[in-house]
């Protein structure tokens, strides 16, 4: 074969390989952010969003992260740029990111797309959410496994289930993300956990993902169990009325350490975990009744 079209052919062949690698993304803002390949160099500033790139296999693209992404511990050697909601403009900048990965509610996008920098905003606070940020971030990073690991986080989750008696169905429940307090509602991914672990959220649908509450609406709901995280836990017995609280009367009070804390309040690939943290709690502080839904 002549040389000139073995250099054509050679030519095709990398067109063809680039328009291969070239992708094209529509984040939760609904914009459409166009890679020519999948992004080597990743900040995330989020931490589920960190997580869920190191579930897919790409922990090494990190190149920097938020100061709340600590898991796994590869990533506490990473340069911290700050928060989500106060990241540091400029270090990001520095460290070269072919995107930024961040929340819908963070206000650095717009700062850091008039640098030129790529953005994609995702924020997952349901389980159809996090399916679908899952399978969105799989499709940044170029990689196929996202749809293996969700059944993976789906199928742990009904495990934890399984596993508790059903003398604990019907136990009602509140759970609080952070003080405020924020509760985690029916329609959260935390919500929809407990849904399915059997038991009751006292804080409904129609209150959002996660609200901000008045502290004597949880009195008057009179939860049988209190899920808490040990940030938001000290001085709880304290609160106005909060002493008449059957969970609190009954030491039906489940306190979570930060890194447990982390895992279930963190929409992502630890999620199943989450799941038979919250089993475990209900399999030791739950009242046991004599049929499903009773209450004693």
């Amino acid at each position: 074969m002549k040389p000139w079209r073995l250099l054509c052919m050679a030519t095709l062949i990398l067109m063809g390989t680039n328009f291969a690698q070239a992708l094209q993304v529509i984040d939760d803002r609904g914009v459409v952010v166009n890679f020519d390949r999948p992004p080597q160099r990743i900040v995330s500033l989020l931490p589920s969003l960190s997580e869920t790139v190191c579930a897919l296999g790409q922990c090494q693209r990190l190149v920097g992260v938020d100061r709340y992404s600590t898991y796994p511990d590869s990533l506490r050697a990473l340069p911290q740029v700050g928060g989500g909601l106060d990241p540091n403009i400029e270090a990001i900048a520095a460290l070269r990111p072919d995107v930024v990965l961040l929340a819908t509610s963070s206000r650095a996008g717009e700062r850091l797309q008039s640098l030129g920098i790529k953005v994609v905003a995702l924020e997952p606070k349901t389980y159809a959410d996090v399916q679908r940020v899952m399978l969105k971030t799989g499709q940044v990073l170029g990689v196929d496994d996202a749809q293996k690991i969700w059944r993976a986080i789906d199928a742990g989750v009904s495990a934890a289930a399984q596993s508790l008696p059903a003398s604990v169905r019907g136990t009602r429940v509140y759970f609080e993300v952070n003080q405020g307090p924020y509760g985690a509602g029916e329609a959260s991914f935390i919500g929809e956990t407990l849904t399915r672990l059997g038991v009751k959220n006292i804080l409904p649908a129609r209150l959002g993902p996660f609200p901000k509450l008045n502290p004597e609406y949880i009195v008057r709901a009179n939860p049988d169990l209190i899920m808490i995280g040990q940030r938001s836990a000290e001085g709880m017995a304290q609160r106005p009325g909060w002493h008449g609280i059957r969970a609190l009367r009954e030491q039906r009070v489940c306190v979570f350490p930060a890194a447990q804390a982390d895992v279930l309040v963190r929409p992502g690939p630890r999620m199943a975990e989450g799941a038979r943290l919250m089993a475990q709690c209900l399999n030791e502080k739950a009242p046991k009744t004599s049929a499903p839904g009773a209450r004693p």
